[in-house]
């Protein structure tokens, strides 16, 4: 079975007891990293580091296996157990539970950046400033950075990032004569151009998907989810990026222009081998994917930036991607906090690149080595470039609700309803953004639509 292992949609709905009951404990950690008394300085970090201790890291990502093994090597009086319980719905729901009983969770948990802010406002993370990690701040990309930073805490170290590019049939192109889009405008007339010479080839594929759908929202310029402190929620998904979204993709949902192929399935796959789907508008993350899972379009894929709205002006956004977390069950923090300092540092991020990751380290992403890579798969073309570019272009501002997971799980309850019926999208995004506040004031928060 093929395994998607960046892009993975939290579907959990944690319970209302998980949220409501710590809603206002999200807020008391000290601003100076080493200064809380529930924290530690560098001093007891490196002397956890030696001491005999066993940590257990719940995380699907492929990369940790071996920087698990470097890790140990350095420092060989840790023992790190490295489960995989789960990806998606199982990960979360096994980490939720845990958190629930107050017993049972591992001392460092892999949650992506969607998920993050309710695992952070469940006060089941550590603050991560109290471990100095306000001082890494410089290591990161800005958007990666952004995204653990949490209600003024850091809940994460990032570990990886999704900038969005076009990855392209360049054979599929060249054979219908269309040129590689660089705005909307183009991509839709390509679409229309494809599918008219050949109904059985599509643009894209796409039957609905919340991550996909915040993503080309955030790429649009939008902001529909504003947070102001633990619990004050705005949210407009009919914001100008929203509209100008929807005022481009209802063209292809409309016109039966996207392949209605659910993604990660063996018929995904199939059409990206075959070329029946042209293109991905996917993270930075996905040609390891393709490599894997997509054997025959070796070759002839290319990348380029992703389209945008206005020529000359490049723009992109997140998807997918996370970090590592501390879970507060864990009775050696400390430790688990070297862990992360590793895992995500300068030794964990190579480790990361080297097998397949797409890095959030600013100092790997500009490594010519990195950069001047050439991949065979993609027809020798040095991808990096791109997808740098990509990382550099991404909208600053975006924020996620802290009730994310929740939200995704609905959405085809909403969105997906104008999906099945190939029809307008705004009527399934404000049928998602009431469902969205209702839950949210359900649960304790003050949201409201504007």
């Amino acid at each position: 079975m093929k395994i998607n292992h960046r892009l993975r949609r939290a579907v959990t709905v944690l319970t209302a007891g998980l949220l409501v009951g710590s809603l206002a404990a999200c807020g008391g950690s000290s601003p100076d990293g080493n200064a809380n008394a529930q924290g530690v300085g560098a001093e007891e970090i490196a002397t956890a580091l030696q001491t005999e201790t066993t940590l257990t890291v719940w995380g699907w990502a492929p990369q940790l296996e071996p920087i698990v093994e470097a890790f140990e090597e350095k420092y060989p009086k840790v023992k790190v157990n490295l489960e995989n319980v789960g990806t998606g719905n199982d990960h979360y729901t096994k980490v939720q539970n845990a958190i629930k009983a107050g017993s049972g969770a591992p001392d460092v948990a892999q949650i992506e950046y969607a998920a993050l802010p309710q695992f952070a406002l469940s006060d089941a993370l550590v603050d991560l400033k109290d471990y100095g990690a306000s001082n890494l701040e410089a290591n990161y990309t800005a958007s990666t950075w952004g995204s653990v930073n949490i209600n003024d805490g850091i809940y994460a170290l990032p570990q990886d990032s999704g900038p969005m590019a076009m990855f392209y049939r360049a054979d599929v192109f060249e054979k219908h004569g269309i040129d590689v889009p660089e705005t909307w405008d183009e991509y839709i007339a390509a679409g229309k151009k494809l599918h008219a010479a050949d109904p059985k080839a599509y643009i894209a594929n796409d039957i609905g998907d919340a991550g996909f759908t915040t993503s080309m929202i955030w790429q649009a310029g939008g902001q529909p989810y504003k947070i102001d402190g633990p619990t004050t929620v705005d949210i407009n998904l009919q914001d100008e990026g929203s509209k100008a979204w929807t005022k481009n993709w209802n063209q292809l949902v409309e016109g039966k222009l996207l392949a209605p192929v659910a993604s990660w399935s063996d018929e995904w796959y199939k059409g990206l081998s075959d070329g029946s789907i042209a293109t991905l508008i996917i993270g930075a993350w996905m040609p390891a994917n393709l490599e894997s899972g997509a054997t025959d379009g070796s070759g002839k894929w290319r990348v380029a930036p992703m389209p945008t709205y206005e020529a000359g002006k490049p723009v992109s956004a997140e998807n997918g991607g996370g970090g590592d977390a501390v879970l507060k069950q864990s009775k050696n923090k400390a430790a688990a906090y070297g862990f992360l300092e590793f895992s995500n540092g300068p030794e964990g991020s190579k480790i990361h690149a080297a097998n397949g990751g797409f890095p959030s380290t600013t100092a790997d992403l500009e490594n010519p080595e990195f950069l001047n890579a050439q991949s065979k798969y993609f027809g020798d073309q040095k991808i990096n470039e791109i997808l740098v570019q990509a990382a550099k272009d991404v909208v600053p501002g975006w924020s996620y609700l802290p009730f994310q997971t929740y939200a995704n799980s609905i959405f085809n309850d909403t969105v997906g309803q104008s999906y099945g019926s190939n029809s307008d999208l705004n009527p399934g995004l404000i049928a998602w953004q009431d469902a969205s506040v209702k839950y949210g004031n359900q649960q304790g928060f003050t949201v409201t639509a504007k």
